[in-house]
């Protein structure tokens, strides 16, 4: 059984530097290439790491402040947990999305990934739908 490292913890915080800063480049070196992602909001899902480009540069040009902090992580197996927030403006607001991902690594690259988030709070934020 694989057991993750230090060296997995930090790739995975890189990975959430690439949401915040956009360099996408810096992906190739912790992504598989037909990395498999798990989220019922992302459109490139299927795409492994050319989706995963597109998605975050989509997310970039619409919140081009996007920041996200990884807040909590825990490892067991080949398999990574980041509890992480992410900050960004829409529409003149500051609004906070909160999630947690799960990465599977294979050696050093992410090769699955499972993203859950509090999309109901981002929502009213937004105004999209309304506080009941």
């Amino acid at each position: 059984m694989t057991t993750i490292s230090e060296h997995h913890k930090a790739a995975t915080r890189a990975v959430f530097e690439v949401w915040s800063t956009g360099d996408l480049a810096r992906l190739d070196k912790y992504i598989a290439h037909n990395v498999i992602h798990h989220d019922p909001y992302d459109p490139y899902g299927a795409e492994g790491l050319t989706g995963m480009k597109r998605l975050i540069s989509k997310n970039r040009h619409i919140y081009p402040d996007l920041h996200i902090t990884v807040e909590d992580q825990i490892a067991e197996g080949s398999k990574l947990a980041s509890r992480w927030t992410a900050t960004m403006t829409h529409e003149g607001k500051k609004v906070v999305l909160t999630g947690i991902t799960i990465d599977r690594f294979e050696g050093d690259k992410i090769v699955e990934a499972w993203r859950c988030m509090d999309m109901l709070r981002l929502l009213r934020q937004t105004g999209a739908i309304a506080d009941s």
